[in-house]
């Protein structure tokens, strides 16, 4: 299969035959059963990666296991594997995974041709952002799984958009699934879909997110949420590329690019595990962690003047200019909820201050009423901010989020952290 697919190949039919390919060759990636002989541990997988990581330790492994021994897998990535695939695998799908790999690793790819990526909606050029945009750039023409790490309102979402926008699915669907919104009992319905008469209340077919998404990119944004359950249920079709909608017992195939999303430290819910080591490394091929706005101050201005520019057509007005003390004052805010919390902040002033220029006193209305000093640390000025909207909302959490630019779950963590 592979050299009908261009590939020339090098076999090795136990370990001193790979070792010995691996020292004279120099391959650019191999596929590495767990066993070699009628012991089915999986240890003599392990060290012969181990040994060809020391020969060869920019060369990417893709080791294949039986689904049962996924947890040889987890210790092949931990010991620095690239992927993994299960048996049986699909063709199809093994070509895909070989080429996405193959393809990171080319020197075209490590240019990084930022000035052809698309990066509409994505305002600033602070250097850490430009960094992300970069990889972003590399990774977008692949099929590779991607996780995107940062804050509530960083714009994890954007970037995800971007890459989709980019790629070679561009023209397939993309499809957002708020996993934080999605109940353990709902989550199989909402993602594989359900038969008529499935269960109570199915009164009609539904077609899952998965099916919806075949061709295109699947978005699945707080993954942090994911119960247990619910992320054995996603590995399995994130693995086999296979589902089932509830009351079918035909199985349907998909072909979907996975972007992930979360502000939750994924590897310290694996730690604690509350988050699957397996399901981790699938999703985490390559990882993007995007700036707090806190950390790229020098975009406020260039933010400040594309969301103004937005408000003013939302709501039928001229957009006013902000005078250089303005901005100055808002850069020096800490943004807790980062560039959402400054888009409402933003749309805010311009309500409440009609005039074609805007400076830094008529921002007051729109701030909170106890303004930062500069001995003050970070979480204690957040920590004033997330109180005046509790009190500006009365106490209404989803009305104090909204003003923040925070999910509701992200200012629950906040306020329990607080009272604690």
């Amino acid at each position: 299969m592979l050299r009908r697919s261009g590939y020339e190949c090098i076999l090795a039919s136990n370990p001193t035959q790979a070792i010995e390919a691996v020292r004279t060759t120099e391959p650019d990636l191999a596929l590495m059963d767990m066993n070699f002989t009628a012991s089915v541990s999986g240890e003599e997988g392990l060290e012969l990666l181990r040994r060809t990581k020391v020969l060869a330790p920019d060369m990417p492994v893709i080791l294949i296991t039986a689904w049962g021994s996924i947890p040889l897998a987890v210790e092949g990535m931990r010991l620095g594997a690239a992927d993994f695939v299960t048996k049986p695998w699909v063709n199809a799908e093994l070509l895909r995974r070989i080429s996405t790999i193959l393809s990171l690793k080319t020197p075209q790819a490590q240019k990084a041709p930022t000035d052809d990526f698309d990066r509409s909606g994505i305002i600033g050029n602070n250097e850490e952002l430009q960094a992300v945009l970069a990889m972003a750039a590399r990774v977008a023409p692949t099929d590779a799984s991607v996780l995107i790490l940062g804050e509530n309102g960083t714009g994890k979402e954007l970037i995800a958009e971007a890459i989709h926008r980019n790629s070679q699915r561009r023209d397939k669907p993309f499809v957002k699934v708020n996993l934080g919104g999605v109940s353990q009992s709902l989550f199989e319905s909402e993602m594989f879909g359900h038969k008529k008469g499935a269960f109570t209340g199915a009164i009609a077919d539904r077609v899952g997110r998965f099916e919806l998404a075949d061709g295109g990119t699947i978005f699945l944004d707080e993954i942090g949420e994911l119960d247990l359950g619910s992320q054995v249920k996603l590995l399995r079709v994130l693995q086999e590329h296979t589902f089932e909608p509830l009351g079918d017992s035909r199985t349907r195939r998909t072909d979907v690019r996975v972007i992930c999303a979360t502000n939750a430290s994924l590897e310290q819910m694996v730690k604690e595990k509350t988050f699957r080591e397996d399901l981790f490394y699938r999703i985490n091929l390559i990882t993007l962690t995007l700036p707090s706005l806190r950390r790229r101050s020098d975009d406020i201005p260039a933010l400040v003047d594309y969301f103004a520019g937005k408000a003013s057509a939302r709501i039928g007005r001229k957009a006013p200019r902000f005078t250089a003390a303005a901005l100055r004052r808002l850069s020096a805010l800490p943004f807790p909820g980062n560039v959402r919390e400054l888009s409402n902040l933003v749309e805010r002033i311009l309500i409440l201050s009609a005039g074609p220029v805007i400076d830094e006193a008529d921002l007051a209305p729109c701030l909170p009423v106890a303004q930062p000093q500069n001995d003050q640390s970070l979480e204690s000025i957040e920590n004033q901010r997330i109180l005046d909207a509790m009190r500006r909302s009365g106490d209404n959490v989803t009305k104090a989020a909204a003003l923040l630019g925070l999910s509701r779950q992200a200012l629950y963590r906040r306020l329990q952290k607080m009272n604690n």
